[in-house]
């Protein structure tokens, strides 16, 4: 198990800040953080979920934080942090665009395991966002859409973090295949921590039905992968598990997780 190393201080010590030519600063990783990482993932990668929250609640006491879509990796992550860390920084990237069923898992979430979720949003209403863009952008350039009211938004809060947890699954796509348990994440400049990275669907599934998790309701109607309202269908069962996300467009991923920079 990796030792436990929980300064903010000392992870800074390793770190760079390097001016990139589009965006906001970001970290680089020193060789002697990125051989702890691998340490880390190499001793964590057959370790049970709850095991690696814990790992990564001690090293980054304080400067940890997790987002969350309150899809049904993200909700048993929920679960176990109410019982290991409650007061971990959890946030949802709200653009405007959400289900209102999306939003009413967080008021369940919040209620049943009394973790806070903060609802981070654009600085532009959608309203004045359509009236910019002459209508709905994610229509015509959904990757521009993506890029302003999420990817703008996640950049601005990990500045204030040294670590973030995903809920991403290595089985649920291509570009997630290879997702690493702990790793630099150079797009964001802070680790990235994916406790989820080695289970299943049906494994997820399992503990929420036997734990009684809260979960999104649209679950039930055949939508497996839930984003924004617009950019999001219900599919049939033999279609790809997010095949119900960007429909009619070759867009797969919001950028949040993609593997590209």
């Amino acid at each position: 198990m990796p030792s436990k190393n929980d300064s903010k201080s000392n992870l800074l010590s390793v770190l760079e800040l390097n001016q990139v030519d589009s965006g906001p600063p970001r970290a680089t990783a020193s060789d002697s953080l990125l051989l702890e990482l691998a340490e880390a993932n190499a001793a964590l990668e057959t370790a049970e979920p709850p095991e690696i929250i814990r790992w990564a609640t001690e090293r980054f006491a304080g400067t940890l934080t997790m987002a969350t879509a309150f899809g049904p990796e993200g909700c048993a992550i929920l679960y176990w942090l109410s019982q290991i860390s409650p007061s971990t920084h959890v946030f949802n990237l709200e653009t405007g665009y959400q289900f209102a069923e999306t939003l009413a898992v967080r008021d369940r979430i919040q209620a049943t395991y009394g973790i806070s979720v903060v609802l981070e949003r654009p600085e532009v209403s959608v309203e004045q966002y359509e009236r910019d863009n002459n209508g709905p952008l994610y229509r015509t350039n959904p990757n521009q859409c993506c890029a302003d009211r999420k990817l703008a938004i996640i950049h601005r809060v990990l500045r204030g973090f040294n670590a973030w947890m995903s809920g991403i699954r290595r089985d649920q796509s291509a570009d997630r295949s290879l997702a690493p348990i702990v790793g630099w994440d150079n797009k964001f400049g802070v680790v990235k921590i994916s406790p989820l990275a080695n289970w299943t669907k049906n494994q997820v599934w399992e503990l929420i039905t036997r734990e009684n998790i809260p979960y999104n309701p649209l679950h039930d109607q055949g939508y497996t992968s839930i984003g924004c309202a617009p950019c999001t269908r219900s599919i049939s069962f033999d279609e790809d598990e997010r095949a119900g996300r960007w429909s009619g467009h070759t867009k797969t991923e919001c950028g949040l997780h993609s593997r590209d920079s």
